[in-house]
């Protein structure tokens, strides 16, 4: 087989209504499969306010509201009301990319038909509880997680640590690591700007420690605003600064009230104001590889993080960045008070990430999942 053979069904929960990391890699991967000579069509409710034009031919799928405030996102009802158009497409490979209802159907309509399946691992969901009081329940989604993906012929996770930890669950089926890649002509150290720091009132001498992200308690808002509480009490000198928004802004900006909220930035803004930080603070550990910080690397910023399945295996420790036990709000504080107070640590790391991230290239991780379409059709085929 070849890529011109390939029909691709992606079914995704959000593929363009909400910019959030995921979504925007899915639209990065299926234009590399059309570019590849792939037909490729989506699966995913939408809204009529998208936050950007879909990659490929999308197909809304009746939804609802997600419950319990969180309305922006939507939860597919099934695939009941696209099946006549998933029919008519007659794919042979199946993506899906999240564990919900729809990726559920879609996979059961696909082991039905005899079709590949492939699903790719983008979110931590089994860490979402935690910060709404449900810790309880993340055993049972552990155990619906690893159901979901064993039903499935091929898993893509984002790397190393994800791979180790399926199979800890007990995730057995075939995996290819999907990586995440970085536009290195947008993000990099040429894009930082004192000028435009200035602006935000910060001084050509004060260290930034950054955030970026959506704005949403799953990110380790809590977290951070802690370990700045502390970096303060210390009175370690820094400023911070926050890139994004999100229903948690409010939240977050009453948590570190002396911030420089930025709001939401996309194209050479967003690049410009990750360059213009100088430490990034990523205590998240729900992202399964984390794009947020693969961008601040490729732009020369030295890094903090959480010891989760994002920054293991992306970032070197004490080379690039610095890693902490998650709930060590100390060692947190340590790691940013040392590059706050050491200007040749702080500059080495971010070189050091630099040159670490131009390993990381949008074309040709994107053509490892191309492939892996290939061997799950080919496989299923014979």
């Amino acid at each position: 087989m070849q890529a011109s053979d390939l029909r691709v069904a992606l079914f995704s929960g959000n593929y363009n209504y909400v910019r959030d990391g995921a979504n925007q890699a899915l639209n990065l991967l299926m234009g590399h499969a059309i570019a590849q000579g792939a037909q490729v069509r989506i699966y995913s409710p939408t809204t009529d306010t998208p936050a950007f034009p879909p990659t490929g031919d999308l197909v809304s799928v009746p939804a609802f509201a997600m419950p319990g405030g969180r309305g922006e996102y939507k939860v597919a009802k099934g695939i009941k009301a696209v099946l006549p158009d998933l029919e008519a497409f007659n794919p042979n490979v199946v993506h899906v990319s999240a564990p919900e209802i729809l990726c559920h159907r879609a996979v059961s309509w696909a082991r039905e038909q005899g079709i590949a399946t492939v699903a790719s691992v983008h979110t931590r969901f089994e860490t979402y509880p935690q910060y709404y009081g449900l810790g309880f329940l993340a055993p049972l989604l552990i155990k619906a997680l690893t159901r979901f993906y064993n039903r499935t012929d091929m898993v893509m996770p984002t790397g190393r640590g994800m791979v180790e930890l399926l199979q800890g669950w007990g995730v057995t089926k075939p995996m290819r690591i999907w990586s995440r890649g970085v536009y290195h002509d947008r993000f990099n150290p040429g894009m930082r700007s004192l000028e435009w720091r200035r602006e935000h009132g910060i001084a050509d001498d004060e260290v930034v420690i950054g955030f970026l992200g959506r704005l949403v308690l799953e990110k380790g808002l809590d977290v951070f605003a802690e370990v700045i509480k502390r970096l303060q009490a210390r009175g370690v000198k820094h400023r911070v600064m926050v890139i994004g928004e999100g229903p948690a802004r409010e939240w977050f900006a009453e948590r570190v009230p002396n911030a420089v909220f930025t709001g939401f930035q996309s194209g050479a803004d967003l690049s410009r104001a990750v360059a213009s930080m100088d430490v990034f603070f990523n205590p998240s550990v729900t992202e399964s590889f984390g794009n947020v910080t693969l961008e601040a690397m490729a732009s020369g910023v030295a890094v903090v993080a959480a010891v989760a399945t994002g920054p293991v295996g992306l970032v070197e420790e004490n080379v690039s960045g610095i890693l902490c036990d998650p709930k060590d709000m100390d060692a947190y504080a340590d790691a940013l008070a040392r590059f706050a107070t050491d200007h040749d640590f702080r500059q080495a790391a971010g070189q050091a990430g630099f040159e670490l991230a131009k390993g990381y290239e949008w074309d040709k991780i994107n053509q490892v999942v191309v492939d892996t379409y290939l061997e799950a059709a080919e496989k299923k085929s014979k």
